[in-house]
């Protein structure tokens, strides 16, 4: 079975347009499984998680899940993170794919006034 499964992602991962959007999916999917360890460390049910923040074992389930257009808040992130005795860290880290900026112009600095 397990050698089917990696025989299918090695064929489909050939396809220029799948390994895209797989490619694009990555951190994504590096962001679910960092959350997911963090709750085992933590020892915690996602019906525990739930109850520390204030919500539904389901909310917490599709927080933890890829895909289906859920794009929890920053606010429900550190939330989620403080249940489980962690702290949230956002950073931006330059693409070194793209030496354009992305999006209509440049940012001014608060200090450039």
């Amino acid at each position: 079975m397990r050698n089917s499964l990696k025989a299918f992602k090695s064929r489909a991962l050939a396809r220029p347009e799948v390994r895209r959007e797989y490619e694009q999916l990555g951190d994504e999917f590096a962001f679910l499984d960092e959350i997911l360890k963090a709750r085992a460390a933590a020892g915690l049910s996602q019906a525990e998680v739930a109850k520390r923040i204030g919500t539904t074992q389901s909310a917490v389930a599709r927080l933890e899940s890829a895909g289906g257009g859920h794009s929890p808040s920053i606010t429900t992130l550190q939330r989620y993170a403080s249940a489980l005795g962690c702290k949230l860290q956002v950073r931006l880290i330059k693409n070194r794919e793209t030496a354009e900026p992305v999006g209509r112009g440049r940012v001014k600095s608060a200090r450039a006034g």
